[in-house]
């Protein structure tokens, strides 16, 4: 594997305030995906959970570089992006891999989604709601998106776990 190279994951503290605490799962559960993917060549990233889902680790990673962007950039700070992967004829195209699809250049992206969310987050206090909205024309506050965030993370983690050992036996946290 190549490009990313995974920082030390480590729990956040148990005594910490709450914004601390939010930040530190989310960074937690980013890490874990890293982890899930660390080791691996680029075809073994690519290579489905179990026919006919399409469902692998470098898809994980692709889709959660869109779920950054969603919330972050697009709910959160109101810009109006298209989508990385996804078309108007393919919206899940972040599952859909091809050869020319690689480690390197998707976890660049997915990393450059998580620094423009750390930017769009610094200077916003927890309660402070978004400037874009959902598609039900809802506004959520920053606690909100963190907290759904961490869910999805943690929801598509033991996605990986199962993909993980499929691939080579690896198993754990």
């Amino acid at each position: 594997m190549t490009g990313m190279t995974t920082r030390e994951r480590s729990e956040p503290a148990v005594n910490a305030a709450e914004r601390p605490m939010l930040e530190g799962w989310l960074d937690y559960h980013r890490d874990t995906l890293a982890l899930k993917c660390a080791g691996l060549t680029d075809a073994q990233l690519r290579e489905a959970s179990v026919p006919p889902s399409e469902l692998s680790l470098l898809g994980l990673v692709r889709h959660m570089a869109e779920v950054e962007r969603g919330w972050f950039r697009e709910v959160l700070a109101g810009e109006d992006l298209k989508p990385i992967y996804g078309t108007e004829e393919d919206r899940d195209g972040e599952f859909h891999l091809t050869e020319a699809d690689t480690w390197e250049k998707d976890a660049a992206i997915w990393q450059a989604e998580i620094a423009r969310a750390r930017e769009n987050t610094a200077n916003a206090g927890l309660d402070d709601l978004s400037v874009g909205r959902s598609r039900n024309g809802e506004q959520f506050n920053l606690r909100w998106i963190y907290t759904h965030m961490i869910e999805e993370y943690a929801r598509h983690n033991g996605h990986a776990d199962l993909v993980r050992e499929k691939i080579d036996g690896s198993t754990g946290d």
